[in-house]
């Protein structure tokens, strides 16, 4: 306890202020479109703290929220079979990431953050539905799972390519969301791995994650409820174009 108080002393109330209200976006965001929760937490934070440290506050919220997102559907093992190569490539990627890069701090890793956001926002906004053919899998998803592993590495950010290939892969809306649950579960522990190695992840970092769960686990139920009574297509679109400015913003300002 002495060691989550110092951390968020140490932070100030304003920083402390902003972890809570990012958590609850973040977890709204999932709750409505099943994905990110690290994606919005990290561009935000991003905002006011090194990357590092802003990833170590996602590990324990994006990890226990994933494995609730994977764990319903009926459709894991058949995911496993099929996707453990990009997901066994992802772990790779992290790691050759983490020993070749790393997150440390600088400008650029800021901007590496915002260039990352920016990317995801313009494929989801602009990117047409792609079609991945069977034949084309055990090639195209471990080389999707390594670059994703280390944008992961560099930027806390798993989305990319990850996201844009699954959804290339003509699976259904149950088994695209625990494909996704899957992957991010994966990336997840990739990343905590490499904070860990880094020394970026200790006793205090993992109780202010472990704290972070709540505002974002109630943020998950808010949007669980808002997804019933609004457009999931045009939250969608808001949420890209939102993530888009972030991450120019961040692009440019380092």
């Amino acid at each position: 306890m002495n060691a989550l108080a110092d951390f968020y002393q140490n932070l100030g109330l304003a920083l402390s202020l902003l972890v809570l209200m990012t958590f609850v976006l973040a977890g709204l965001v999932k709750g409505v479109i099943g994905l990110g929760l690290p994606t919005v937490a990290m561009g935000l934070l991003g905002l006011a703290m090194v990357p590092s440290q802003a990833a170590a506050l996602l590990i324990i919220p994006a990890t226990l929220t994933n494995l609730w997102q994977l764990a319903f559907g009926g459709h894991l093992r058949g995911l496993v079979k099929r996707l453990w190569p990009m997901l066994l490539a992802i772990f790779f990627g992290t790691a050759i990431g983490t020993l070749w890069i790393g997150m440390a701090g600088g400008h650029w890793v800021v901007r590496g953050l915002g260039a990352a956001l920016l990317l995801y926002a313009l494929s989801g906004l602009f990117l047409p539905t792609l079609s991945v053919s069977r034949r084309h899998e055990p090639w195209l998803g471990p080389l999707c799972g390594v670059i994703t592993g280390v944008i992961t590495s560099t930027t806390g950010v798993f989305v990319i390519p990850a996201v844009p290939y699954m959804q290339a892969l003509g699976l259904s809306r149950d088994e695209l969301v625990q494909a996704l649950g899957l992957s991010f579960t994966v990336s997840t522990l990739a990343l905590a791995g490499g904070l860990l190695w880094r020394g970026s992840l200790g006793g205090a970092e993992l109780s202010a994650s472990l704290l972070a769960l709540i505002p974002a686990m109630l943020g998950m139920l808010l949007g669980q409820w808002l997804r019933q009574r609004i457009s999931a297509v045009l939250f969608k679109r808001v949420f890209f174009i939102g993530l888009g400015a972030l991450g120019a913003h961040l692009l440019i300002s380092g």
